[in-house]
């Protein structure tokens, strides 16, 4: 029986051992980036002077004055940057207000465009069934609200009012 060298066994590293790595990395560097951020962090000194007036000051006062310490953030470097926010704040509401006027206009257009389609295929249809048969009685009413039979002039008006209402209103629309 011959006996066969087998290679060496390499040590496989879990998944989640790269990702430990990386975290430590990352944890060094956030350490790294707060340690040099905290000089900059001040304090923020509050007294009263001789006549009675609340200073507040990042520089403690000269001599012997009863102090407090107030830790609070640094003030921002733009001495404009809340006027600055403000306005693009209200740039920001303009332009909402502005697209949604345009989405409203939009929305409404649509909703015309899709009256006046179904009016103009209503008329159409109405021509239609005007022309195809003198068989058909149509009914239509007279001024004290009764219903009367269509006669072939009557016929022939509404037909024609009926042309010259689809053509003023539906020269865009496709008839479908």
């Amino acid at each position: 029986m011959s006996m066969v060298a087998l290679p060496p066994l390499r040590r496989v590293r879990p998944p989640w051992d790269a990702l430990r790595r990386m975290f430590a990395v990352d944890m060094c560097a956030i350490s790294a980036v707060l340690l040099a951020t905290a000089p900059a962090i001040g304090a923020l000194y509050k007294w009263t002077d001789a006549n009675g007036r609340v200073i507040y000051s990042d520089q403690p006062p000269p001599g012997n004055v009863k102090v407090e310490t107030i830790n609070a953030p640094p003030p921002p470097a733009n001495p404009n940057a809340v006027k600055d926010l403000a306005n693009k704040e209200v740039e920001l509401q303009k332009k909402k207000l502005v697209r949604a006027e345009d989405d409203a206009k939009t929305n409404k257009a649509r909703v015309d465009a899709n009256l006046r389609l179904q009016e103009c295929q209503r008329a159409r249809g109405q021509q239609i069934a005007l022309g195809q048969s003198d068989q058909i009685v149509f009914y239509t009413t007279n001024p004290q609200g009764e219903r009367v039979a269509m006669d072939d002039a009557a016929r022939l008006a509404e037909r024609q009012r009926l042309d010259y209402w689809i053509r003023q209103n539906c020269q865009n629309i496709p008839n479908t």
